[in-house]
């Protein structure tokens, strides 16, 4: 009975975002909270602890008083957000058996000339992620495995192969938040600051997410060429191309008629339109309700691990945000040095204590509910939020405990260690210099001779 919990929860929070009904959207993150304390004992060490903590933390703030019922009310309401959007995006999944060109995607995306595979992994990644989040990273590492395993391929070809494509989409996923009003890290900055708006980060994402990207081309140009050698070329586009552009013209339009007759954000629009569409899409070519209702639930559980991390982790940061004094930041920046010490320490606070097993959005929940205090004291929150955003990004290449590692790690059959540390720890380290010189001279030294 309990694992009908979860798409229970996740359609009560999809309806809740559409009706803006905050008691079903509590009522939801509930119903999760109770599947994952149910199910405790199966879920991998690090989410089990993740989520218990978050749990006993919660509910010790309000025993003390120190959380009272709004708080508990919005902690809930998160768990129920964070959690459903995994489930719903990764609904995307269950096409990849239904259509030839996604299981061929790879392929496809192999052509042309081997110079350019790296950025334009990165790039489709990114473009797809904007509007399906972790819908991408199902999509391209569910279909890499598969093909792998197809064609037979073994041993340091398939390690190369997951290395080249798995951590161009990881790293092309990673530079949603610095360029897309989707993000989850740009709409926690707007929330706690109002005057912040995406179109006043986006010169500053736009600039981090080409530097990412030199950084990445330089490190895997050499490994993409070999992977090239390998690939199967396409004398034509694989049956259900068609189908599939059909699939996603529907979903576009969809959103966009979503977003303007109920003026739901663009992230929620996709939360609300890729489960249905899919939905109806294999209903309609299996002809059988109880097999898609089955394999739709199926999918959900297999990313339990993903969603408890998401879950306790919205739980957690409105926890400790709650407890941190008011004034805890006050004195700390003053002028635009200050200020740019102050965004610098930010940005590496992200991946460093994502490294050692607190994700990104854990630690972005807390640093963004901190920001209101910088603004009472009149500090141009804009380089702090800028230099957030590009930490947020680079955590998620480097948390191996996040969500993104978690399922490229959970697919390609990799340690999640591996992935983050041996084939990131790198680029993130070349980048972290170049970020920091762009944001010095773009608040400082501009300023300074402008």
């Amino acid at each position: 009975m309990s694992r009908f919990l979860v798409p229970v929860a996740v359609l009560l929070e999809l309806v809740a975002l559409y009706l803006d009904s905050s008691w079903l959207s509590t009522l939801s993150g509930v119903l999760f909270v109770l599947y994952f304390l149910t199910m405790l004992g199966r879920l991998q060490a690090y989410s089990r602890y993740l989520f218990l903590i978050s749990v006993l933390l919660v509910g010790a703030l309000a025993l003390a008083g120190e959380l009272g019922p709004g708080e508990l009310i919005y902690a809930a309401s998160n768990v129920a957000f964070y959690a459903a959007f995994l489930g719903s995006l990764g609904m995307m999944q269950c096409l990849v058996r239904r259509l030839e060109v996604l299981q061929r995607i790879h392929d496809v995306l192999l052509g042309g000339r081997p110079a350019l595979l790296y950025p334009k992994y990165a790039l489709v990644s990114c473009g797809i992620a904007s509007v399906l989040s972790f819908g991408v990273m199902n999509l391209l590492c569910g279909t890499l495995a598969d093909t792998l395993r197809q064609r037979g391929i073994t041993g340091a070809s398939r390690l190369r192969w997951l290395r080249s494509v798995l951590i161009s989409t990881l790293r092309g996923f990673a530079l949603v938040p610095l360029v897309a009003p989707t993000s989850v890290a740009v709409a926690i900055i707007t929330r706690e600051v109002p005057t912040l708006s995406w179109s006043g980060l986006l010169p500053y994402g736009m600039g981090s997410a080409v530097l990412l990207i030199l950084v990445g081309w330089f490190l895997e140009y050499k490994r993409f060429r070999m992977v090239s050698s390998e690939r199967k070329a396409l004398e034509h586009w694989p049956a259900g191309s068609g189908r599939l552009a059909l699939l996603i013209t529907v979903i576009f339009v969809a959103m966009a008629a979503l977003v303007q007759l109920s003026g739901v954000k663009v992230s929620v629009a996709a939360m609300l339109t890729v489960p249905v569409v899919t939905f109806l899409y294999m209903l309609w070519h299996d002809r059988s309700l109880p097999g898609v209702a089955r394999e739709s639930v199926d999918n959900m559980l297999g990313m339990s691990n993903e969603m408890s991390i998401f879950a306790g982790s919205a739980g957690l940061g409105v926890a400790l945000v709650a407890v941190i004094p008011a004034d805890a930041l006050a004195g700390l920046a003053s002028g635009e040095q200050g200020v740019f010490l102050l965004a610098a320490c930010g940005l590496l606070m992200m991946p460093m204590l994502s490294a050692i097993g607190i994700i990104p959005i854990t630690v972005l929940s807390v640093q963004a509910g901190l920001m209101p205090q910088l603004v009472a004291e009149g500090v141009n929150p804009l380089p702090i939020a800028v230099a957030l955003v590009i930490g947020f990004s680079l955590a998620m290449m480097l948390s191996p405990f996040g969500p993104a590692v978690m399922l490229l790690s959970r697919f390609g059959q990799v340690s999640r260690w591996v992935v983050a540390f041996g084939w990131n720890g790198l680029f993130v380290l070349l980048s972290i210099p170049l970020l920091l010189i762009m944001l010095w001279a773009v608040f400082v030294l501009a300023p300074a001779t402008g």
